[in-house]
Formats: structure tokens, sequence, C-alpha cells
């Protein structure tokens, strides 16, 4: 098998990398860093693969994520680089004389707009209105599309928090800020979130070649904060510092008028609300585990 993967030098990229090196799967690159087989900035440049081109798989990981934008401007490239990037990706396979067999993209759980619930499955309506969620969405559109138009396989995985070392968005700020000390427990800990492991990701992929659908991907446990905030704790030799939840709400409110604050309204209702999702149909259908 010789896959196609963009955004290889990413967080969730370094180890689909890995994986498919073991696997002794022949990978072709696309990014904006030179190390990348076809060197293109997917939101910016005209990217042409060369026709007689071979790949059964695109991987299609690169995309902008972890920034709540604080203008227009910020809010747009979320729209260059997750919709304008995947129609360049797309466009570019048009030209190959052999289509791929399959083309699985990397989404996230953000695209059902939710704050706070629990056991959420593939059928719930997708109203995220986020920048981010909204890109995602209709880059999920564009690629089922084409998928159908040009019959190859399509599989979407709707991803939660993604686990590794030096992992990036919520769970990376949470350990940044356990290490330097100034993390901080917000009441009783208990909600809880969907996660993954990065390298459990990266094993699933290359088995997904003659699957077709859209599925969440979790690791099933759905941890509590006050359980992740222990883990990293007693990983750096650092104890958890609490607070009550009219304190949080009082910083809050300041962090809302402070740019890049570690602690606004947003983040805060995050912090107190769990939400967890049902990967049900990736277990019964891609075996996942």
């Amino acid at each position: 098998m010789k896959v196609l993967l963009t955004g290889a030098t990413g967080f969730l990229g370094k180890y689909l990398l890995s994986e498919l090196d073991a696997q002794v799967i022949q990978v072709d690159t696309v990014g904006r860093n030179v190390e990348n087989t076809f060197q293109c900035d997917l939101a910016k440049d005209n990217f042409e693969l060369p026709c007689d081109a071979l790949c059964d798989m695109v991987v299609h990981n690169a995309g902008k994520a972890h920034l709540v934008p604080q203008n227009e401007a910020e809010g747009k490239v979320f729209y260059d680089v997750n919709v304008g990037g995947t129609e360049k990706l797309l466009e570019s396979l048009m030209a190959l004389k052999n289509k791929p067999k399959c083309f699985v993209f990397v989404s996230t759980v953000a695209v059902y707009g939710l704050e706070s619930g629990e056991n959420i499955n593939e059928t719930h309506p997708l109203n995220g209105n986020t920048p981010y969620a909204l890109s995602k969405i209709e880059a999920e559109k564009l690629v089922r599309d084409w998928c159908l138009e040009n019959h190859v396989n399509c599989v979407i995985l709707r991803l939660p928090l993604v686990v590794g070392e030096n992992a990036p968005g919520n769970l990376g700020a949470m350990e940044r800020a356990i290490k330097k000390g100034y993390y901080f427990r917000l009441g009783t800990g208990n909600a809880r979130r969907s996660m993954v492991n990065a390298v459990d990701v990266a094993k699933l992929i290359p088995s997904l070649i003659d699957k077709n659908g859209i599925y969440n991907i979790t690791d099933g446990l759905h941890r509590s904060f006050a359980e992740m905030d222990t883990f990293l704790a007693q990983k750096h030799g650092k104890n958890i510092k609490k607070i009550p939840v009219w304190m949080g709400k009082l910083i809050a409110k300041v962090g809302d008028f402070i740019p890049r604050f570690p602690l606004n309204s947003y983040r805060l209702g995050k912090l107190e609300q769990s939400l967890t999702f049902n990967d049900d149909k990736a277990r019964q259908e891609l075996d996942w585990k």
C-alpha cells in the first residue's frame, strides 16, 4: 500500500508517519516544510501531483486547530486552511490517472457544537458554530461529495482530545500549567471528557482502506478532570491546588478582557460540564479497540 499523508509534521501526523513506516508502508507527504515529499502550503499554493503518481490511500490530517480566534482575520484562517486546503488537495487528486481507493479525513467532535452532553453518537446534528467547527463541517462535506463522485471509499474520523507526548490544545495547556505551578482544579473536577491515544489512531488508519463511513473514535474511558490532573501532577512531581467554582468564575470574568489569559468564561464552561462521545459504531464496523 502507498499513502499520501498531509500534516505529517504536526502532533498527530508524527504518530501517523511513524506507524506507517513501522508497517513498511510507502508514504509521500504534503506540507510546508522542506522534509516533505511535496513542499506546499495547501492554504495558499496551487498544488499539483504528477499525473502518474500512485497512492492507494490519502490521509488528510493537515488543518488549523487549538486557537480561539480573537477577530475576523484569525477566524478566516480556519476557512483558508481547513476548507481551502482541502479543496486544493482534492483538485490535485483529479489529475491522477488512477484515483486512490480510500480517502481518510481527520475531523473533530467539535462539529457537533456541544459544550456538554454524554454518550453522543454520529447521528447528532452538526451544530458547531465556531470558525473551527464550521470549517471542519464544510471540509467533511467536500470530502464526502468528492469521494461519492469519484467512487472512492470515504472515512471520516471525528476525534476528541488526542493524548500523546507534547499534546496541543486543552490537554497540553493543562500539563504546561501543572508543570509551571499555576494550575488549579475547579471544584471537585468530576466533569468527564472523551480522549483517544494518538498511537491508537495511527494504528487504526492503515486498516481503513476498504471502509466507508463517519466514526467517533475514543478510548472508551472518559476520564474526569481530577483523574487527568492527578496523573499529570504525579508525572511531574507536583501537587494539585484547588479553588471553588465561585472563585473560578471571578477569575474567568477577568480573563474575558485579557487576550491569551489562561482562563476565561468559555474555557471555564468546558471545565464545569462533562462531554463524552459514543464510538460503538467504530467498535462494531471497524473492530476498533
